[in-house]
Formats: C-alpha cells, structure tokens, sequence
C-alpha cells in the first residue's frame, strides 16, 4: 500500500512521496484508486490559499479564486492540463486513430490545446469565484478537487483497454473493477456530505439545507469520468495517460460549476 501511495503522489502532484521500490500494474490499480485522497490534499493546500487570501482582502474573491486554482494547478505540476491539452489536439485533428496517438505523442501544444486549457482556467475561477461570493470558496475547491482526481478510478475500469501497449495508460488502464470504483465514489461522497453539511453558511440556506448540490457534483464527476473515456474509446481505442489527465481536468470546471449554480 506504501508503494501505492508513493505511486499515487508521484504521479500527480510535485509534492514529495518518496519513489515506490515496486510497481506493477496492481500497485497502479491500487494508486488510482487513492487518487481521491491525492485530490482531498492538494484541495486542502488549496482550501489554505483561499482562505488565507479571503482573510487578508475580504473583498477580493476574483484574486482569492485565481490563486486558489493556480495552486492545485502548481502542485499538480501542470502535467493534467498538458493532457488535455494533447487530447484535444487529438480530437481536434480528426483523424485516423494512429495519426491521434502521434499528435498526443507530441510535446508542441496546437490551437484546440491552447483554447482547451484557456477555457478550462476560466471557467475553473468563474465559478470558484461564484461560490466564494455565496460564502463557501474554500469548500468548494477541496470538494472539486477531491471529485476531479475520483475520475481515475473510473477512467482506469477493467471496461477500457490502454490505447497504446506502453506509457502511464498502459500501466493503470483496465486495472480497477467497477465496483471498486462505485465504492470509491461512495467512500468520497459520504465526507463531502459531512463537510458541506457541517461548515456552510446557515445564512445562504445552500449546501446546508441540502445535500443535492454536493450529491449532483460527485455524480457530475463520475459522468465526465464516463463521457471522456467513452470518447477516448471511439477514437482512440483506449485510454493513454493524457486522458487520465484530460478527465481530471474537465471535471474540475463541470463540479464547480455544478457547485455554484445548483438551486436548493
């Protein structure tokens, strides 16, 4: 499990963990497994930011907001956003599936991959912004933090081939049962339903009041989880470790979004 955990924090974030002494694909299966965990920390570093920057300028929640994301994306070594940025100019070639295994291959960034992580940055403090408005920012960074990394387990199910025979994809891919993620999913929900529950504004009469909001965001992640490798599958054949990080990266903004405009 030492190996699995080490595994999990190498591969994303920059933080150190230490270099497993073993890897296979079980010690994968295992580390994808403890994404979420990976996600609830660099959500609480995040959280930290927020909240330190709402403590020192109160009225400051677009600059609170963008720090807040700058450090999950900071300590994830940006190496997510690469990802997405590679599938998209995948996608966006159209195609035959080679050719988009060459193009993700690639280190050089096109126009889809620019206008991808653009896009994805925006909305990621659009909506944080929203929520820290409401009064509950550093929550919902730590929820969709922890709801982006819960894709791995599912992008990683025994349903989806590796695209390629070698790479991240073809260590963890295919390598976590559906149920393990669906007890996963339910191991994340549980604490998110505590935390919004237990620290939201009585006032706003938000998370508080309901526990749909939180619910509707970890179901939003898994289905990203789903659509995205889905796609991949199509038109890749499989998943590669660029779709790991483009599911990561797509959840992000679609929770927090989810966060800061879902009604009681």
């Amino acid at each position: 499990m030492i190996d699995s955990l080490r595994l999990a924090f190498g591969l994303l974030t920059i933080l150190p963990a230490g270099m497993p002494s073993h890897v296979d694909r079980i010690v994968g299966s295992r580390a994808m497994i403890l994404a979420p965990l990976v996600g609830a920390v660099l959500g609480a570093i995040a959280a930290g930011v927020v909240a330190l920057a709402q403590l020192v300028r109160p009225d400051a929640d677009l600059l609170a907001a963008v720090l807040g994301v700058l450090a999950v994306a900071a300590l994830s070594g940006g190496l997510h956003l690469d990802g997405l940025a590679d599938f998209a100019d995948a996608l966006g070639s159209r195609r035959d599936r080679e050719t988009m295994l060459r193009i993700m291959k690639q280190s050089d960034i096109g126009p889809f991959g620019v206008v991808s992580i653009v896009g994805v940055l925006l909305v990621d403090v659009a909506a944080l912004t929203a929520c820290l408005h409401a009064n509950l920012g550093w929550q919902a960074i730590l929820i969709a933090t922890t709801a982006s990394r819960l894709t791995l387990p599912w992008t990683c199910r025994t349903t989806i081939p590796p695209a390629r025979p070698e790479g991240l994809g073809a260590l963890v891919a295919a390598t976590v049962h559906p149920r393990t993620a669906l007890l996963t999913t339910l191991a994340v929900l549980v604490p998110a339903l505590a935390l919004t529950a237990l620290t939201a504004p009585k006032t706003t009469g938000w998370l508080s009041a309901s526990p749909a909001p939180t619910a509707l965001t970890i179901l939003l992640a898994v289905l990203t989880a789903l659509a995205t490798t889905r796609r991949a599958q199509s038109a890749l054949g499989g998943t590669t470790g660029d779709v790991l990080g483009a599911a990561i990266e797509l959840t992000l903004p679609v929770t927090l979004t989810a966060l800061a405009l879902t009604p009681l």
